[in-house]
């Protein structure tokens, strides 16, 4: 039999490209997305689909029910993989969008990790991976309300990591740096509802580099990869039998990581300031 797992997060980018390339690898592949439309798109190209949104406890309660509906009450791999950007500066950033951010990127990831436990730890296996980035264990301008939801996840699943070292289910972080997605078209909306930018003491900086990148048409970063390249470390995560607790995606991811280690803190500032 196939093993199984459920993806979030799955209209575009890496959770798309990681459903399409798990499904043939012969994994039962439950591709999950916020919206119905995306779920109906994903169902037309040979994928099982349906939604699971996170900020919306019914919606993780039915998302995950209908996988085990599925395969009769297994399933072997959970990926966490959602999630949004605020852009904006911290000062400028809205408490309740904040808390809001937080809902799909933290909170939804442990409501559904922590309905896989029991299931995990009956039948005796499971991974559940958690798709962080570089900007979990380093920060970057702009990008504070993604980067606290990032650092918090980081953080809650080295302590669960720890914890289920004792049981039979493994705990795992991908750190992609830059992959190419629609995570910069997608945060437009929220910019625009959050960041009242024109009447920040930073307007001129919001003209100079925030709005343009959010808005202006750009070549890809320098060193970003496809969202497959996210896809083959996950399956190396889902099939060593040993695996190991990070997987880093980009040479940026691998390069911050030694920088972060080696450097005094504001050297480090300084690399990160220069982009």
């Amino acid at each position: 039999m196939s093993k199984s797992i459920l993806i979030t997060g799955c209209s575009s980018g890496i959770g798309y490209d990681a459903a399409h390339g798990l499904k043939r690898a012969g994994w039962q592949v439950f591709a999950t997305c916020r919206k119905d439309e995306d779920c109906a798109r994903l169902r037309d190209e040979g994928l099982e689909s349906f939604r699971l949104d996170y900020s919306d406890t019914n919606s993780v309660a039915a998302a995950f029910e209908e996988a085990l509906r599925r395969t009769g009450g297994t399933l072997d791999a959970v990926f966490n993989n959602g999630a949004y950007g605020c852009p904006g500066a911290v000062e400028d950033l809205p408490t309740e969008a904040l808390r809001e951010i937080f809902e799909t990127n933290l909170f939804g990831y442990h409501e559904l990790t922590r309905r896989v436990i029991p299931i995990m730890r009956s039948q005796g296996h499971g991974r559940i991976v958690n798709c962080s980035s570089v900007l979990g264990f380093v920060p970057m301008r702009w990008r504070g309300a993604y980067v606290a939801t990032k650092y918090a996840m980081e953080g809650l699943t080295d302590v669960l990591r720890l914890e289920m070292a004792d049981t039979p289910v493994r705990i795992i972080l991908i750190e992609p740096g830059p992959i190419t997605s629609r995570i910069r078209v997608n945060s437009i909306p929220h910019f625009e509802r959050w960041i009242d930018w024109k009447n920040s003491p930073r307007k001129e900086q919001y003209q100079k580099t925030l709005l343009k990148r959010l808005y202006e048409e750009r070549p890809p970063d320098q060193f970003e990869l496809p969202p497959a390249a996210v896809t083959a470390k996950l399956i190396r995560a889902l099939d060593s039998p040993n695996p190991k607790p990070r997987y880093f995606v980009t040479l940026p991811t691998y390069f911050m990581d030694i920088a972060r280690r080696i450097l005094p803190f504001r050297a480090l500032d300084w690399l990160i300031a220069r982009g």
